[in-house]
Formats: C-alpha cells, structure tokens, sequence
C-alpha cells in the first residue's frame, strides 16, 4: 500500500512538470509563432533570444522532474507488478526522451543562437531563418508532451 502512494505521488509530479513544459510549448506554437511574423527581424532576435535566456535556464527544472519522476514511477510499477500503470508511465517516459532529443539537437542550439546575438545587441541575418527552423518542431514538441501528460495521467487512474 506505501509504495502504491510513492507510484502515484512519482506520477503526479510527473504529470506537473510535464503540464508546465506542455503549456509552454502550446504557447509557443499558437500564440508566440504567428506573433512573431508580425515583427521585424531584429526585434524577433531581441526577444527571443531573451525569452530563450530565461527559459533555457529555468525550464530545465519542470522538465528533468517530468523524467525523472516518470522513470521513477515506470520502475516502481514494474516492480510491484502493476503492469497498466507500469506501460503508460513507461510509455510516456519514451515520449519526453523523443521530446528531449528533439529540444536538444534542434531547439537548444537555435536558443543558443538568438540568446547570443541578443546579448551581443547586433543584427542576425539568419534569424528569421533560425526561428522558422525552431518553429517547424514546436507542434511535434506540444503533441509529445500532450500525450505524455494523457500517458501520465492514465497512470494516475489505473
């Protein structure tokens, strides 16, 4: 019984840092990218580099606590020989690492980019180039986190 409440407690907080980087990246896709097109190039560079400034540095935290408590909560699962909970907190697990791979081998070096160029206050020619590149993953990376948050909470009722 104590350890079926440490399995929901791993998930719930799994659910928690997932929803917040959900929400994120559904702003992103639906109110930040057509926003964005109404901007010339070098406001576009000054604010999204200093969004990425800050969100690089912050959004890690939710993020590393989604996986890290949906592993945790696969694992013990598993252990207990609670098989349902086990497969859709595994299952979600695997859609934040997809959701990762695709953060850090696309956005996190756009972020990088644009967060440099506006430190550095100067002009970036390739970035409009740059954000349509960010842009063209953000639904791919709100859908993941969306069914790892349905995966999580289908863990949470079983």
């Amino acid at each position: 019984m104590a350890l079926e409440v440490v399995i929901r407690a791993a998930t719930l907080l799994a659910v928690l840092g997932t929803a917040l980087v959900y929400g994120t990246d559904v702003f992103c896709a639906i109110v930040l990218r057509p926003a964005l097109t109404s901007i010339d190039d070098d406001a576009l560079v000054a604010v999204m580099g200093s969004v990425h400034r800050y969100g690089d540095r912050r959004m890690p935290v939710p993020g590393m606590l989604a996986i890290g408590a949906a592993a945790a909560s696969a694992v013990l699962a598993t252990v207990t020989a609670h098989w349902p909970q086990a497969i859709a907190a595994a299952a979600a697990l695997v859609l934040l690492l997809i959701w990762t791979a695709l953060y850090t081998q696309v956005s996190a070096p756009i972020n990088r980019q644009l967060t440099a160029a506006a430190d550095a206050g100067g002009p970036l020619p390739s970035g409009r180039v740059l954000q349509a590149k960010w842009d063209s993953i953000i639904n791919a990376r709100a859908v993941l986190q969306g069914l790892a948050v349905a995966a999580l909470c289908v863990a949470l009722m079983v």
